[in-house]
């Protein structure tokens, strides 16, 4: 276990002072666990979120063809043209990706917002580094406020048999949804202040970007409604997910070949699929596998339960900023997956309804990965759309959005679940 954490440290001060080569990295620190037996061969494939990479893969081809069809143009015609400034134009694109990914993914939320802030900041002629680092840390702050936002929220419906109701009302009070849109607000005035100095004026036009396709516009709308229809469906493959982006992505190149009569427009959506990082998250999951196997999550999660002391305020409190900290660093399904009967075992040894606790773990689980570039899969995601556009993200610009937003939108959730659930 010991070589287990040094390995994962290394891997990670490595991964953040030297960004550009943090695909290389991931998947040198993932071939020695492997190499050393601390990821067993047998475990490797169970530790490779395929669905994850699937969903990328197939959405990131989809959305060039969506960028090729000039509806991220026309959308952001129709943006500049309702909002006063650049500031409003950047938090009105993070609230609008909060509200989609608390229904899709969070990694399709960035792959499909992103476009059109892209297309905006090209218009502006202003650096889209911000805007997508606030669409990428509003994504993963929605995955907690529906069933269907993110793997974590699935996995507690699972585990405390909680309906998609139960998480706007639960137990006769107001379920996690609200605490979530809670820091949604103290989180947009947050990222307004840091958009402060982006007064500059945006110029109206009525001339509009004339849309050349529409069938790249349907079959993303139509991947966003089978995502929403998947999540309901019980006991579903695990990488149904994966399989919907993907193959509505094949249906859109058979469309364009036949269409062009030719393959240009197919290999431009092939070449945007951002093969780094799919590279970085693959190294990513099999080191978390690793570290997984030789019981480092399992001792976390009793150390917090230990931090605890039975006390249930102190309890609370450990788990959730504990599991922000954690979360930073560590993929949060395996976390959360680990915490989960922990969990339910101290509350049954104090003897108090768990609720407040799951709700917790929860929240700051899913927000945690805001603090780092790394911390998830859609922060990474919206790093590889920079890196191809030319844009190199610096650790500091990450920072300096995604620590004071997360704990902006921790802290309100944090107070409002104590006094729904822990009074």
């Amino acid at each position: 276990m010991i070589y287990a954490i040094i390995l994962f440290a290394v891997t990670y001060v490595g991964m953040i002072a030297f960004s550009k080569y943090r695909p290389f990295i991931a998947l040198g620190s993932a071939l020695i666990f492997i190499v050393s037996g601390m990821l067993p061969l047998g475990k490797i494939f169970g530790a490779i979120d395929f669905n994850v990479l699937l969903m990328i893969a197939g959405t990131m081809g989809l959305v060039q063809l969506f960028i090729d069809s000039k509806m991220p143009a026309l959308l952001a015609d129709f943006i500049m043209a309702k909002v006063p400034n650049v500031q409003i134009a950047a938090v009105a694109l993070s609230l609008f990706a909060g509200i989609v990914s608390a229904f899709i993914d969070n990694v399709a939320t960035v792959l499909m917002i992103a476009p059109i802030a892209l297309e905006i900041c090209r218009k502006l002629k202003t650096n889209p580094v911000p805007f997508i680092i606030g669409i990428a840390v509003s994504s993963n702050l929605q995955g907690a406020a529906t069933l269907v936002g993110d793997t974590t929220a699935i996995m507690l419906g699972s585990y405390a048999d909680m309906s998609f109701l139960d998480f706007f009302w639960y137990k006769g009070r107001p379920g996690i949804f609200f605490a979530v849109e809670l820091g949604a607000i103290v989180s947009a005035i947050i990222l307004a202040w840091l958009f402060r100095k982006e007064k500059g004026k945006i110029e109206k036009s009525t001339e509009r970007t004339k849309v050349n396709d529409y069938v790249p516009t349907v079959l993303l709308l139509g991947t966003i409604l089978l995502l929403i229809l998947a999540s309901f469906i019980p006991n579903k493959p695990s990488i149904t997910n994966g399989l919907i982006c993907v193959s509505l992505y094949v249906i859109g190149i058979v469309y364009t070949c036949i269409k062009e009569r030719g393959f240009k427009t197919v290999k431009a959506s092939v070449k945007a699929i951002d093969f780094e990082t799919l590279g970085l998250l693959l190294g990513l999951f099999l080191i978390i596998g690793g570290i997984t196997h030789m019981g480092v999550i399992d001792k976390l999660a009793g150390l917090l339960a230990k931090l605890g002391g039975g006390n249930v305020f102190v309890l609370y409190t450990v788990i959730v900023f504990g599991s922000v900290l954690i979360s930073a660093f560590i993929d949060n399904i395996p976390y959360v997956a680990t915490m989960l009967p922990v969990i339910t075992f101290l509350a049954q040894s104090l003897n108090i309804d768990p609720t407040i606790l799951y709700f917790g773990l929860l929240s700051g689980a899913t927000l945690g990965g805001n603090c780092t570039p790394i911390g998830a899969s859609a922060n990474i995601t919206g790093i590889g759309i920079l890196r191809k556009e030319g844009y190199t993200v610096k650790n500091s610009d990450f920072f300096k959005i995604g620590i004071p937003f997360t704990f902006g939108a921790v802290i309100p959730a944090y107070i409002y679940l104590w006094l729904c659930y822990g009074l």
